[in-house]
């Protein structure tokens, strides 16, 4: 891997005419389908937003990816997805060669993607913003990424025969192994076919859920403006459990996800998602997972998987 690194690295004193990515602007277009750039940069502080998805794999460096108020650490191998409209940046710690795929929606809805289900491969893209962090949670994924982006980078260089061609498919095939990773940890509950309101209130729970108050069940009612009673039997009805397991399984989620892959200490975590001290949120994490959030991230690290995620 190290030795493909390398040769990516050379393959980089080129300039993409394809790269229209310039950093210094709080607002990004994307004026074709989808484009590919490879930048070396010693810093990234500006944080700004796009009209498109972004995949961003980290080549060489270190540093931590900034979404709204949260940093997640990076190193080589790691990969980002940043839906569009997403306020983000990254601090450059060690200097950082960055890999950058952008294709929009555009692109998604063409014919350029054969999948016989676009509307379930956009639902999934779309909805991503609530897994910061490297997305490759399937580990076989991880050399088929590196192996997809070496051969995209070497497409974009030789510009040999049938070369758009092949970029084309490599950059579909990209995409829809992210969307493999995504959707094993997306909740269950929801999918391209879901009615339009349960989605909305679900995005809704996701978007608010570092924040105990917005998620009340009355906080929701008025939002939506719906009864109390109306949401219990409808949230039920459309995802078969009471909304505050939802709640409470989602957080779950979030809250294993850091201790996992962050060094995130255990009163960041109350902090972060709103509970009144340690022992609430130890209290909370054992009628979930049995043990200790301490308890799990030591478990985890133990059981080398943690070494693992992290080559």
């Amino acid at each position: 891997m190290k030795a493909n690194f390398y040769i990516i690295s050379l393959l980089c004193l080129y300039i993409f005419s394809i790269n229209r990515y310039i950093y210094g602007m709080r607002e990004k277009n994307l004026y074709e389908p989808f484009s590919i750039s490879v930048r070396t940069l010693e810093e990234c502080p500006i944080e700004h937003t796009h009209s498109f998805f972004q995949l961003v794999y980290i080549l060489s460096g270190h540093g931590k990816h900034c979404v709204s108020e949260h940093k997640f650490p990076y190193q080589p191998g790691h990969l980002f997805l940043i839906s569009p409209q997403i306020r983000h940046s990254f601090e450059v710690e060690r200097t950082t060669q960055f890999f950058f795929l952008q294709f929009n929606n555009i692109y998604i809805q063409s014919n350029a993607l054969q999948t016989e289900n676009i509307q379930r491969l956009e639902f999934i893209l779309q909805n991503a913003n609530h897994r910061p962090g490297c997305i490759l949670k399937n580990q076989t994924d991880r050399s088929l990424v590196g192996a997809l982006i070496e051969a995209l980078v070497r497409e974009a260089v030789n510009r040999d025969l049938y070369d758009r061609e092949i970029t084309q498919q490599l950059v579909n095939t990209m995409i829809v192994v992210v969307a493999r990773n995504i959707a094993k940890y997306m909740p269950e509950k929801i999918n391209g076919g879901s009615e339009e309101k349960i989605v909305d209130i679900l995005n809704y729970i996701q978007s608010n859920i570092y924040e105990p108050d917005r998620i009340r069940a009355e906080a929701i009612c008025s939002r939506f403006g719906i009864s109390a009673n109306y949401l219990g039997r409808y949230f039920k009805k459309h995802c078969g459990e009471t909304m505050q397991s939802y709640i409470a399984q989602y957080k779950t989620t979030l809250i294993t996800h850091r201790l996992e892959h962050s060094d995130r200490r255990i009163n960041e975590l109350v902090v972060e998602f709103g509970f009144t001290d340690e022992s609430h949120l130890n209290r909370f994490f054992k009628r979930q997972k049995g043990i200790s959030p301490k308890t799990y991230r030591q478990q985890f690290l133990n059981s080398g998987l943690g070494r693992k995620a992290s080559l």
